[in-house]
């Protein structure tokens, strides 16, 4: 809606990276939420390709996420906006080990 906001934050809690994408929008219906990770499944029936978006973004993110070891979940009320968090393993490289291999490049 008018006004609304959407955050993105990153953090790192030990050898977990957590991005998290909220925002205050108007929120997914409980009966939905079970099946927003789905190839082609849109809330909003009145959506088609044509009005935006493909059914795909979710399943893709879903997807990508599983496939690095890590897990998404999302959290939504209706009316008030939802947050999706994505935690999977960081790999973090001491300085000189990055400085290294992108010297080798």
């Amino acid at each position: 809606p008018a006004g609304g906001t959407v955050r993105v934050s990153a953090a790192v809690v030990g050898a977990t990276a957590v991005l998290a994408v909220t925002d205050t929008g108007v929120g997914i219906p409980p009966e939905h939420l079970p099946h927003i990770f789905d190839r082609m499944y849109r809330v909003d029936a009145a959506r088609d390709r044509d009005s935006g978006g493909t059914g795909l973004g979710l399943a893709i993110v879903a997807g990508l996420t599983d496939a690095i070891g890590g897990r998404i979940a999302v959290e939504s009320r209706e009316g008030r906006g939802t947050v999706v968090r994505v935690e999977f393993p960081a790999c973090l490289a001491p300085a000189a080990t990055a400085r290294a291999a992108m010297a080798a490049q």
